[in-house]
């Protein structure tokens, strides 16, 4: 059973969305469930801070001993911070990914959208 932690939003890609901070900005990261059906992380290409990025569209992609998969936007707005650390250690997203191995900070142009995203009981009701 994959790790669904209450308190994030979750997307059908199978992204997970921190609740909107004070200055409006979100954290992503992809899932237990994706991670652990990827493999072994090995490269995680991303966006660089200053991008806009638009809700649905592939912003980056996550390359794993066995496959790559596009990494989706969740919301629409600009990404603000990039995980550094992820270009040195990508696995970090299997060993951590709800903490140490997020991926970006997006400063959400409609903080309404987040709302929308799925709930820990939805995306569990997905994975399931």
């Amino acid at each position: 059973m994959s790790n669904i932690p209450d308190g994030l939003y979750y997307t059908a890609e199978h992204e997970w969305v921190s609740e909107l901070a004070v200055d409006g900005t979100v954290r992503v990261g992809i899932t237990d469930f994706a991670q652990d059906a990827l493999g072994d992380v090995v490269y995680v290409q991303m966006p660089e801070e200053g991008t806009d990025v638009t809700g649905a569209d592939v912003i980056g992609e996550v390359e794993s001993t066995k496959s790559v998969s596009d990494i989706y936007a969740p919301v629409t707005g600009q990404v603000v911070a990039r995980n550094e650390a992820l270009d040195d250690d990508p696995s970090l997203i299997n060993s951590d990914p709800y903490g140490e191995g997020w991926l970006l900070e997006i400063k959400v142009s409609d903080p309404s959208v987040v709302q929308g995203l799925l709930s820990s009981a939805d995306y569990s009701q997905q994975v399931g």
